[in-house]
């Protein structure tokens, strides 16, 4: 057995409440969104775990959300990176845009392939597939080292940046990772062995709340 991976989705933000497609856009937490970051912190501080390093993105919803964690399992000061690798997907022409809109502009079925496609992206922005490309480097060489070093690391991000982790640790296909909603605020805890592979997964909460 090597270290512990600990994922946590950032808690809504103002835009997921206004339906509107954020992407990199830099909107704060809701006050359900620092509720729900602080009963997954709450759920990690239960669980008994203490972290050795913490990573999230360059955008606050994430790093509001990492914070109220380490916050809760007594842990404010730890050392935490952040990184625009682990940003959301970027919704390029999409961002800013409420949903219902931007399906009056493109039509209802453009919209739900730029979504629910693997690889085809919104004009100027990122399909998943385009995620992937640069989470999967920046876990290989900066995430997962300190992991099989023994350390147990927390990762604070977005629906799809953590989607594309997900897909390799849980070993899913494109077509399984596109029907995967990740809850916000809920822990996933992976005990990886000492080849990378997954040892066990839990999931800390209520997962029939989740969206």
């Amino acid at each position: 057995m090597s270290g512990t991976l600990v994922l946590v989705r950032h808690g809504q933000s103002d835009w997921n409440l206004k339906n509107l497609f954020t992407g990199w856009r830099d909107p704060d937490l809701t006050e359900l969104g620092v509720e729900e970051a602080k009963a997954g912190g709450q759920a990690l501080a239960d669980y008994g775990i203490k972290f050795d390093v913490a990573f999230t993105s360059s955008l606050i919803r994430a790093q509001r959300t990492c914070q109220f964690v380490l916050d809760a399992v007594g842990q404010p000061s730890l050392e935490t990176i952040r990184d625009q690798a682990l940003n959301e997907r970027d919704y390029g022409d999409l961002s800013g845009l409420n949903k219902d809109d931007a399906r009056e502009k493109w039509g209802e079925e453009q919209v739900h392939i730029w979504r629910r496609s693997y690889d085809i992206p919104p004009p100027g922005g990122e399909s998943l597939r385009d995620t992937g490309a640069r989470v999967w480097p920046y876990y290989l060489t900066e995430i997962l080292p300190r992991v099989l070093a023994g350390e147990k690391v927390l990762v604070a991000a977005h629906g799809n940046s953590l989607r594309s982790l997900v897909m390799v640790l849980d070993r899913l296909t494109k077509e399984e990772i596109l029907k995967l909603n990740l809850a916000t605020g809920v822990p996933m805890v992976y005990m990886l062995n000492a080849n990378s592979t997954v040892a066990s997964k839990e999931v800390l909460g209520d997962m029939s709340a989740a969206h």
